[in-house]
């Protein structure tokens, strides 16, 4: 199973990806639910070029992208950007505490075949 894993680029000005990354090695909270190998082979922010690091993502045979929690409830197009990724992988709309957010609801699609 190979993870891509997307954050604000807001964001990354000030974090070091700790959050998400001991969340990733340490198979716990949005990671804890897969039991077969996982590679992470995507840890960057959402900005930019998205056509382009979906067809990046693709290539590199990325099965699931997982936004990051910082992105729900501060990223103003966090369902668009879930919707738009679903067109192509499962998403996962967090990476480290609790699924449930701070009252906003996590959003998980499964990618449209």
């Amino acid at each position: 199973m190979k993870i891509a894993i997307l954050v604000r680029e807001e964001t990354m000005q000030r974090c070091t990806g700790r959050g998400c990354l001991n969340a990733f090695f340490q198979k716990k909270d949005a990671f804890e639910k897969y039991e077969e190998a996982v590679q992470l082979v995507t840890f960057t922010h959402a900005d930019g070029d998205i056509d382009h690091k979906i067809e990046t993502m693709i290539k590199n045979g990325v099965d699931v992208v997982h936004l990051s929690s910082c992105m729900r409830g501060k990223a103003a197009n966090y369902e668009i950007l879930a919707k738009r990724l679903g067109e192509h992988f499962d998403v996962i709309g967090y990476t480290h505490g609790s699924e449930d957010g701070k009252g906003q609801k996590t959003i998980n699609i499964k990618k449209k075949l």
